[in-house]
């Protein structure tokens, strides 16, 4: 007997269908879903994994915040590796002994090797005698699948190394970096400052462009377009300067007000638009995030389709097709599916196919389709990942786009103005790829001598853009040229970046003060942390651990080494990084303006309850309560009817508007209007391109506590140490990447 292991119940079940000789039968072991069928005469159990079935974490004695120097942490050897998933790895132990091999079917990337190791560990536990075998495979379909499991390869723990060596660094700087400060900033509980090994600088890139935001000073200048006609067609023509700088010289030129242009020269050139290379990861990712996904989501509907065997596997650097590759198969696959047939007739009628080519590696294809689907058998966010893989593959393979540029000089009353103009010559890949317009700017007829009237001329005022903010798909870009995380985990680290409230904004990512604070005391006190170089260096070494260069112990130890000198900074300026953290942190969550002149924050009371209360106070002791769960989200609004602030609550998939005064009678108005008392409103399902922040105008009041009292104490309490329910371990996790 075999014994297969998947890292997906969706993809073990796909792998069992496309190699069953028989039909696939369904059991359970040890409470775990198991697959059994038959495979060339061999018996075949499959045991479909839930990702990492071990957890890496600090034992528990390590749990108390205040009780344990967060030094202490900087240690590999108090690392543990827990059973996480205890039925599935109780289902390895009981059917190992009756195996003969061991095949990991798992994802074919650096963390699909690393679960592959851990359900060869417990399976071994059992049947030292296994022998271990791996399937390597890019697309969950039968082709692929019968290739794999006809060419098993040996498995490479070396691969897997790399990837705990990853694990145990960012569980030990995530968890020593977050507690020290959170600790020092007085940040602990639910809302504890995460700090991370690759989150961290990439928040610092984010940081550093609102920097360069603020610091840019605008400059006005103008523009001056002459609108022009000939042969009764009206076009226009801007002057050649395009901008002046200085608005006297700018107003000579207006105030000369022409009434005809003539033609001094005209240029025409055919300009040819290369299609597009295949997409690896970033790639997609920044396609996906510009027609509305985030990151994460987009990762996560790719890996359900590739699950699923509707296309390749969605974690690769490769923008070059293989040889090995049948094309024209996989046009003749996907051109049943309705939507995109015609263009996939366009590509197979051309009279060459010939593929663009990008960056070459030796891991997985590019992302293309599979195999068809339809429409309606897939959720729209499915269809449109889908379709945007279809499309960029049916791109890849048509024949460049061209169009003809026309350039026009005029002279009018001695000034210089351009015409351009574009007609489209041939569309190619722009014709089965909507995602990229091709626009037209036509001209009438024009050469040299020829006289055209303008109408008028329009001189406009405008001033220089600071640099734009990051999007998700410039921010992956860009950590990818930085090194920074994998393209497995940089969705991830986004995605954790905007669950702290560092960031906040999709197409347009903008730090929270928080972050500034988080990121500025970094970079006074420890500029290393908020750097690319040192994550680079040690994204190097693990891939020296993958060569078997170096051992996953020799990296671990020496980035520890690496985060003692930086603990040995911080400690030695505890006191300045506890003070500007604490000062920035208590305006960081300003929800108004109170009549005295003070802002309205957010604080903690003795039994550890938010409300908010007056900057201002002893001598102001305004306080509204606040809900006791959710995400506060400051608007800058003030209700009509008492003049307090509006909030926003978000909480998981519920989100609405309240105003802070608990007797108002806007509530009051909301209760006889909605009878659904202290209900939040779920936020619709919307469409990517049309999410937006949903008002609920008409939701009743939450349940609120009552009122804080403030009163002045002689001396703050003792803190206890913080009941999180998150472990060491899992804020180290959540920090570390």
């Amino acid at each position: 007997m075999d014994l297969i292991v998947s890292e997906k119940a969706i993809a073990g079940e796909r792998i069992a269908e496309l190699l069953a000789d028989s039909a696939v039968k369904h059991k359970i072991v040890a409470g775990a879903r198991v697959f059994e069928f038959s495979w060339k005469g061999n018996e075949i159990q499959l045991v479909p994994l839930r990702g990492h079935i071990s957890d890496v974490e600090y034992p528990k004695k390590y749990a108390n915040w205040r009780g344990v120097d967060v030094r202490e942490l900087i240690n590999p050897e108090v690392i543990v590796y827990s059973e996480k998933e205890l039925a599935i790895i109780n289902a390895i132990k009981e059917l190992a002994p009756n195996a003969e091999n061991f095949i990991v079917a798992t994802d074919a990337d650096r963390e699909g090797e690393a679960i592959g190791l851990e359900a060869i560990t417990y399976a071994q536990s059992t049947n030292k005698n296994l022998g271990i075998k791996r399937a390597y495979f890019s697309a969950i379909a039968k082709e692929d699948i019968d290739k794999s499991f006809n060419s098993l390869e040996k498995f490479d723990y070396n691969f897997a190394y790399s990837a705990n060596a990853r694990r145990e660094i960012d569980l030990i700087w995530g968890a020593v970096l977050t507690r020290f400060l959170s600790i020092v900033s007085g940040q602990i509980g639910k809302d504890f400052l995460s700090v991370g090994r690759v989150q961290t600088p990439t928040l610092a890139l984010v940081v550093d462009r609102e920097k360069e935001r603020l610091a840019f000073i605008s400059k006005k200048y103008w523009e001056i377009v002459a609108h022009c006609e000939k042969s009764k067609m009206a076009f226009e023509a801007m002057h050649q300067e395009e901008k002046f700088w200085d608005k006297e010289k700018a107003l000579a030129v207006f105030n000369k007000n022409p009434k005809t242009a003539i033609v001094k020269k005209a240029e025409k050139k055919v300009r040819v638009l290369k299609k597009p290379v295949p997409f690896n990861t970033t790639e997609f990712l920044r396609a996906a995030t510009a027609i509305g996904f985030s990151a994460g989501r987009a990762m996560d509907v790719a890996e359900h389709l590739y699950q699923r065997g509707f296309t390749s596997y969605p974690r690769t650097d490769n923008s070059t097709y293989p040889a090995s590759l049948n094309l024209k198969e996989i046009l003749n696959k996907i051109a049943s599916v309705r939507e995109i047939m015609d263009d996939v007739q366009k590509v197979l009628k051309q009279k060459e196919i010939i593929p663009s080519a990008g960056k070459e590696t030796k891991d997985h294809p590019p992302i293309y389709p599979v195999a068809p689907v339809q429409k309606e058998a897939l959720s729209p966010e499915e269809w449109r990942i889908y379709e945007l893989i279809c499309r960029r593959f049916l791109a890849t393979l048509s024949e460049d786009a061209k169009t003809e540029n026309t350039s026009v000089l005029l002279d009018a009353e001695g000034e210089p103005y351009i015409a351009k103009g574009q007609v489209i010559l041939f569309a190619g890949w722009k014709a089965v790829y909507p995602y990229s317009e091709l626009n037209e700017t036509l001209l009438p007829k024009l050469e040299e001598g020829d006289v055209v009237r303008i109408e008028k001329l329009d001189m406009s005022e405008k001033e220089t853009q600071p640099p734009g903010r990051y999007s998700q798909g410039s921010l992956i870009k860009l950590m990818e040229e930085n090194n920074l995380g994998t393209k497995s985990t940089r969705p991830s680290i986004i995605q954790k970046l905007y669950f702290r409230r560092y960031i906040s904004g999709n197409k347009s990512i903008e730090p929270s003060k928080v972050a500034f604070a988080v990121i500025d005391s970094l970079e006074k006190h420890c500029g290393t942390v908020t750097k690319p170089e040192m994550t680079a260096k040690l994204e190097q070494e693990m891939d020296e651990v993958a060569a078997g260069k170096m051992k996953q112990r020799e990296v671990v130890d020496k980035s520890c080494a690496d985060l003692k000198q930086v603990m040995d900074l911080l400690f030695k300026n505890k006191e300045s990084v506890a003070l500007e953290l604490r000062m920035a942190l208590r305006f960081s969550d300003i929800m108004g303006k109170c009549a005295c002149g003070g802002n309205f924050v957010t604080r903690r009371g003795k039994t550890g309850k938010r409300f908010v209360g007056c900057s201002s106070y002893p001598n102001c002791t305004v306080t509204y309560p606040l809900p006791q769960k959710g995400i506060i989200v400051p608007l800058n609004e003030y209700c009509p009817e008492c003049k307090a602030p509006i909030i926003q609550v978000k909480n998981g998939r519920f989100k609405y508007k309240m105003c802070l005064t608990m007797t108002c009678v806007t509530k009051k108005d909301w209760v006889k209007k909605d009878a659904t008392v202290a209900t939040a409103v779920k936020t619709p399902e919307k469409k990517p391109e049309e999410s937006k922040a949903v008002e609920v105008v008409k939701s009743a009041p939450v349940k609120e506590e009552k009122p804080v009292e403030l009163k002045k104490e002689k001396k703050a309490p003792k803190p206890r140490a913080p009941r999180s329910k998150k472990s060491a371990s899992e804020v180290g996790n959540e920090a570390g990447k």
